[in-house]
């Protein structure tokens, strides 16, 4: 499953709902969303599907997978660059976030 940047993809959709350069997320809300990762089985099977992908000998059950991890992975880092974009916009602003 292929996701691009325009039109109405998944992406783009979430991009408009999420806005990642509208700076809101609360310093507490940020600093918790930069933590949010996937866990070690995960990162395995996504490599594993990745050299399958590079290989060329994905299944299409094995595809409709990978393409979801990639939907997961574009929400983390539209999540991810807002959250940043606030704590940045926070600093600017002469406020300091609360440690982590």
């Amino acid at each position: 499953m292929h996701l691009s940047n325009a039109g109405n993809s998944e992406v783009s959709i979430l991009n408009r709902i999420l806005r990642p350069g509208a700076p809101t997320f609360s310093p507490e809300a940020a600093q918790d969303i930069l933590t949010l990762d996937f866990d070690q089985a995960d990162k395995d099977r996504m490599r594993q599907l990745s050299a399958k992908a590079r290989a060329g000998t994905l299944t299409a059950e094995e595809d409709v997978e990978a393409g979801k991890y990639e939907l997961v992975g574009h929400l983390l880092n539209i999540m991810q660059s807002k959250a940043r974009r606030s704590l940045k916009n926070r600093r600017v602003d002469g406020k300091k976030p609360r440690a982590h």
